[in-house]
């Protein structure tokens, strides 16, 4: 097969190779102990290694290298499993370069060349194995078995995909098999007898980088809380991190960025997600990423082609990119050219007559006299086809008509216009509105500023932006001569030269119009008329908290300027912030969108600004505008490893870069508007219009590099952020046009040397020049590796928010306390993997307090019940969870937070024993136990229950002891140190007290002690049992001596008699009691006293409830069966007969 070819020194590798053919430019070689007979002993120590590893991730024996005549560096371009396959390659080779590659005079064009030719060949020999793995699902079937047999999972984890890698464990490598799920990265091995079962969740993992160890340049580095691994592979590492990155990043945003996150339509399902779903969402993040464009927008094609560009009189090669409403291009040189043609621009798709020189061209029509020739496309006809289908269905949701009698130069009246898009009007085209004549007029009704704020504080004054300098003239000239040779409208061509223009800064004039193209926000103008004032008139009137904060900000929104130094200004800020929030309640209204919004505003059209604001919010500034600003967030950890990469010595001097980034957030979060005068902060905004976050990033780093020897000179945080406010305070813009604006934003004492002025032209030029190479590629792919950091440092705040409320509360050891946190946490996930859909209210919701961010409900706390309560009673566990459960959910939401669940398990674990009395005596009166309860049976016998035994029994001495005087004392004293403000628990009920009983015989099961426990309950049970029938039996006497005088009333009993015990020695035996009484029968209670006093009378139940018991163990084995547990049970459910009703 082909490989990528990577420069690599002979040298270091003949040890392991030996040349088989060579020739000027290529070398061919075969790997030490492969074909050898006898061979040596270096021969047999490689064969040997290469044998130990799995066929899959073993290296090839037989390899071709490029040669440059001259040059010590060899770069390998195919490889082999036998020697047949080599040697078609090695013909191929002979065939078609070796005699062309005799025509190139420079050494470099020859390996340019032959790289671009094994690349070609590579993508081609891609395609080709993806159809074929296609065709053979048995392999697939054969490892989702064995997967399934291995980790035994509930039906719903879906294997997207599996590998043969190396786990190294320090320098000692597993061979086994990876498996990638939906929901977790799984490693099984088995090796010299023993299996290894790796399971890691994606939402535990806090980092997956590409590093290298000793043996291997390339690993995949996977870290946990507690642990880093290592994985390696040899032919499929990048495909491998691509999958990991993307089933990383969409579980970790689905499970705990719900607040900002919507799942493209493939991934809504996630037992539907394919290997081909997470590669299509892969390369539709970075289209709608590279181009800018809305998030709605799926990608249906990427083609190589080529355009032509008539500024370089040839025809670049590049990419073509066709989505649902755009065809984009660009060209593989990066920066050379990009293309944006929206549909509703296109007026036709035309196929031309294909010849040598223009193989499959196709013309691309736009509106303004414009035509885009593309050459070069494979299955030229089913894709015009498809563009036409697409364009049509634009046409049709948004009619445009053409207006034939205008003639006039499309140059002259897009960009001289104070409102491009006033009427819609674009070029030779107008939109077709649907709404009547009088909605057009509502639409553009006085109540909606009809023109730039800058545009009127200009008339209002003396000067005029084309006046004041003759630098707004030159740059307005470059920009026309620019117009006429690259085009005026959202599809001129992109290249480096307009760069160029826009960091020199933009036209005062032309600012506004050419901030809605680069954009795009001018085709959500046009494509929406009457939108925004139908926001508006919805919106205004309206009192909520998103209105009351933004009223609070309105005048801190640019005061120093003097177009928000009146109500105009104001009021127009004010409708373009309500309408937005209007139009997006999750984002609504944020700080820092004040003073953005207001900047467009004084540069563009209030309906204009609104559609900018659409389009900074939710398509160039992603998350930044929420509840978290995770966006911002992961922007600074990218510009945080920008400083590592790029100012090292900074970064070394400074090691935590945590300052410099809560420096900068505001940098991020307010495009340096917040931080720098208003007339340079416009340039920054200038170029990041056209070239996205990229140009925050590198703006950034020039003035940390600015001002690196006064950082590393620095004591302090304070000091540092001082040097920063001073320099950005000072950065002046020669080029303005408009009087300079007092600047508020730094702060300094006025002993300090004077700060000396920077040019923004001049920073914005080095930012580019030293700082410029960052790809979009690049950033997106830092972007979703801190991600992950950041979404995982919320969950750590959150863990230790939420303990360090309940650590003071309970007696739980904090180590223990993280753990049951950690399994408390993975049991809501594991219902958010496997129960789909989960209802809204049992989702994590991070907007929500840290302790209510995670809750269970009955089942997931039965299951924790099981695995780490101390009071398992068999098959009468299930049952006492649900108890608990009800007594816990005092707000009867059927949801419960960590920390009731903790406080519960803390009582049975270091409770007293009168502590663990009471809650089990609250487990079996209401609302713990209710009329349905669903054990409504009890296997105690007559025997047990029965109330003819004495209260008299036998000790091993043989003397024998009266319990009454001892238990009445009890009860006294147990009286006076009640505390009298505690709220008194009513009295337990015969069928309660049955109940009660039931659960004390079934946890002494399996006790060591279980005989002498099952005596001593016994015993108490008999006692409490007449206790019951004596009170019940006062009380019918007493309510028959009131219904009849005749009767005689009952003894009373002497004052040192308790009134609980008399009559239980009145010389007649107590009537017979059934085994299970109804609750109706007279009033037969008992209370919490009672019970307490009768159990204290037994040495070994007092002994039960105050040994000490071990959580850790229990610990331990939860973190082991929590999954399997998890598995039986669903498995129960999926049986009508065994499922379990709900509490």
């Amino acid at each position: 097969m082909w490989l990528k070819p990577e420069e690599v020194l002979l040298k270091n590798a003949l040890k392991l190779w030996v040349t088989q053919k060579s020739s000027c430019y290529f070398i061919l070689q075969r790997r030490r102990g492969h074909g050898e007979g006898g061979g040596r002993l270096t021969g047999r120590l490689v064969g040997a290694l290469d044998a130990v590893l799995d066929s899959n991730a073993r290296v090839a024996p037989f390899r071709i290298l490029l040669q440059v005549p001259g040059s010590q560096v060899y770069s390998p371009i195919a490889c082999g499993a036998t020697l047949e396959e080599i040697n078609q390659h090695w013909d191929w080779l002979e065939q078609n370069l070796l005699h062309t590659l005799s025509v190139f005079d420079n050494k470099d064009d020859i390996a340019s060349f032959v790289k671009g030719k094994v690349k070609a060949l590579i993508a081609e020999e891609t395609s080709s194995r993806l159809a074929e793995q296609e065709e053979e699902p048995e392999k697939f079937r054969e490892a989702l078995v064995k997967f399934e047999a291995r980790f035994n999972f509930p039906e719903a984890e879906k294997l997207v995909t599996y590998y043969s890698c190396c786990c190294w464990k320090g320098r000692v490598p597993r061979q086994g098999w990876l498996y990638l799920s939906i929901n977790h990265l799984c490693f099984y091995s088995f090796f010299l007898g023993k299996e290894l079962k790796l399971v890691v969740p994606w939402v535990d993992i806090q980092k997956l980088e590409r590093t290298s160890n000793v043996f291997l340049t390339d690993t995949i580095r996977i870290t946990t809380q507690n642990k880093e691994r290592d994985f390696s592979m040899f032919l499929n590492l990048d495909e491998v991190f691509k999958i990991m990155e993307q089933l990383a990043d969409v579980t970790l945003r689905r499970l705990l960025d719900n607040e900002g996150f919507d799942l493209d339509p493939g991934l809504q399902e996630p037992s539907q997600i394919t290997k081909r779903d997470l590669e299509a969402r892969a390369q539709n993040e970075f289209f709608r990423a590279f181009f800018r464009l809305p998030r709605r927008e799926k990608l249906h094609a990427v083609l190589d082609c080529s355009l032509w560009t008539p500024f370089s009189r040839c025809h670049t090669a590049g990419r073509m990119f066709a989505s649902d409403s755009y065809i984009c291009f660009a060209s593989k040189e990066a920066g050379c050219c990009k293309v944006i043609l929206p549909f509703r621009e296109v007026v036709s798709i035309e196929k031309m007559e294909d010849t040598s020189l223009l193989p499959n061209p196709i013309i691309v029509s736009i509106r303004s006299k414009m035509a885009f020739q593309f050459i070069e496309l494979t299955d030229r006809d089913s894709l015009v086809e498809s563009l036409l289908a697409r364009l049509k269905q634009v046409h049709a949701d948004h009619p445009v008509h053409y207006d034939t009698t205008q003639d006039e130069d499309l140059t002259s009246s897009v960009f001289h216009s104070t409102s491009m898009c006033g009427d819609h009007r674009f070029g030779r085209i107008e939109m077709v509105s649907s709404q009547n004549s009088e909605e057009r007029e509502k639409e553009m009704s006085p109540q909606l500023h009809p023109e730039a704020l800058v545009a009127g504080f200009w008339r209002s004054g003396s000067q005029s932006p084309d006046s004041r300098l003759p630098r707004e003239q030159i740059k307005m000239r470059l920009w026309n001569d620019h117009f006429v040779e690259y085009g005026r409208t959202v599809c001129m061509f992109r290249t480096e030269k307009i760069r160029k223009l826009v960091a020199m800064g933009i036209p005062e004039s032309l600012r506004g119009k050419l901030w809605l193209l680069f954009s795009d926000a001018v085709t959500d103008l046009a494509s929406h008329p009457g939108y925004y004032g139908n926001l508006v008139e919805e919106s205004m009137g309206k009192c909520c908290l998103v209105t009351e904060e933004i009223e609070r900000d309105l005048h801190r929104s640019l005061p120093e300027h003097p177009a928000f130094q009146n109500e105009t200004g104001i009021a127009a800020l004010r409708r373009v912030l309500t309408a937005y929030a209007h139009r997006n309640p999750r984002i609504g209204y944020c700080q820092s969108m004040n003073i953005l919004t207001s900047l467009l505003l004084l540069y563009t059209e209030e309906e204009e600004a609104f559609w900018l604001l659409v389009a900074v919010c939710e398509r160039m500034l992603p998350d930044y505008f929420n509840h978290r600003v995770i966006g911002a967030q992961v922007d600074q950890s990218v510009f945080e490893e920008l400083i590592k990469e790029q100012l090292p010595e900074l970064a070394e001097h400074m090691q935590d870069l945590s300052a410099l980034a809560s420096i900068s957030l505001s940098w991020f979060l307010t495009l340096f508007l917040s931080i720098m005068p208003l007339e340079s902060a416009v340039n920054v905004v200038d170029c990041f219009f056209y070239d996205g976050i990229k140009a925050i990033f590198q703006l950034g780093l020039a003035v940390l590099e600015a001002n690196a020897e006064d950082l590393c000179s620095s004591k302090d945080d304070s000091q540092a952020l001082m040097v920063l406010s001073r320099f950005l305070d000072h950065i002046k813009n020669e080029d303005s046009p408009g009087p300079p604006l007092g600047s508020h934003h730094a702060f300094f004492s006025d002993d300090q040397e004077p700060c000396p002025m920077t040019d923004i032209a001049d920073l914005i030029r080095d930012s580019y020049e030293k700082f410029g190479d960052q790809s979009v590629a690049q950033i997106e792919h830092m972007r979703c590796k801190h991600r992950i950091r950041v979404l995982q440092g919320h969950e750590d705040t959150t863990k230790q928010n939420v303990l360090r409320v309940v650590i003071p509360e309970v007696s739980v050891l904090p180590e223990d306390l993280e753990e049951l946190y950690d399994l408390f946490k993975r049991e809501h996930m594991m219902s958010c993997y496997w129960e789909q859909p989960r209802p809204v209210a049992l989702r994590h919701d991070p907007s929500r307090p840290y302790a209510e961010q995670y809750r269970i409900d009955a089942r997931q706390f039965a299951r924790l019940f099981q695995l780490v309560s101390p009071w398992t009673c068999g098959a009468h566990t299930e049952i006492l969870a649900e108890r608990t459960f009800r007594l816990l959910d005092e707000n009867v939401d059927h949801l419960i937070e960590f920390k009731a669940f903790v406080s519960c398990l803390d009582v049975m674990y270091n409770g007293e024993m009168n502590e663990k009395i009471k809650l089990l005596y609250r487990l079996h009166i209401p609302p713990a136990l209710t009329e349905n309860d669903r054990d409504s049976q009890s296997p105690l016998k007559n025997p047990l229950l029965s109330t003819s035994r004495p209260l008299v029994f036998g000790k091993s001495s043989g003397d024998a002891v009266d319990y009454q005087k001892q238990l009445k004392q009890m009860i006294k004293d147990l009286a006076k140190e009640k505390d009298k403000t505690e709220k008194e628990l009513p009295k337990m009920s015969q069928r309660e007290f049955i109940q009660f009983c039931k659960t004390l015989y079934s946890m002494f099961h399996e006790d060591p002690e279980e005989n002498d426990l099952y005596q001593a309950i016994a015993t108490v049970t008999t006692l409490l049992l007449q206790i019951g029938e004596v009170g019940q039996r006062g009380s019918s006497s007493g309510s028959c001596s009131q219904e009849a005088g005749e009767e005689p009333q009952a003894p009373v009993p002497s004052p040192e008699q308790d009134s609980v015990f008399a009559g239980t020695h009145n010389g007649k035996s107590p009537r017979e009691s059934q085994a299970f009484p109804e609750a109706a029968q007279g009033d037969w209670t008992v209370s919490l006293e009672h019970i307490l006093a009768s159990l204290l009378t037994e040495q070994s139940l007092v002994n039960f409830f105050e040994k000490p018991l071990d959580i850790k163990s229990k610990l331990e084995n939860a973190k082991i069966n929590q999954y399997s547990l998890k598995t039986c049970a669903m498995n129960r459910q999926s049986q009508p007969e065994l499922k379990l009703s709900s509490p």
